[in-house]
């Protein structure tokens, strides 16, 4: 199992971020993709035409967001936290994701890199 952590600049406010992460019609604006989103605890969700599913943990408006990524049977989750900062050039996001499994890990960093926060600064900077 692996962690990766990364920083990515985005030029919008955490606000536009924060609604661009958590509300499925938002997310498949910038991702050209189908989306299950929602900001309540404890419900599931699904990225990228199911390419991506699991649970919705924790959401503090405008600034955090937490959720459990599955990868079938795991002895422990795979969770990922997003932690969005203002910045002179619109948000810092913190990208946090444990216990990501080694065979998965190469697909995961470089779909965090191109799809998910590379197709989302790219929608802001046109």
């Amino acid at each position: 199992m692996k962690d990766y952590k990364k920083y990515y600049i985005i030029p919008a406010s955490p606000e536009e971020v924060y609604v661009a992460l958590t509300k499925a019609i938002t997310i498949q604006l910038w991702s050209g993709e189908n989306a299950v989103m929602s900001t309540e605890p404890g419900s599931e969700f699904e990225l990228f035409e199911g390419s991506i599913v699991g649970k919705n943990l924790e959401f503090e408006e405008n600034k955090k967001i937490v959720q459990q990524w599955y990868f079938g049977e795991q002895e422990e989750p795979s969770i990922v936290t997003i932690k969005l900062h203002p910045h002179k050039y619109g948000t810092s996001a913190e990208l946090r994701h444990t216990n990501i499994p080694d065979q998965d890990f190469d697909d995961i960093t470089e779909g965090w890199n191109e799809a998910y926060f590379g197709a989302l600064i790219e929608f802001y900077e046109d």
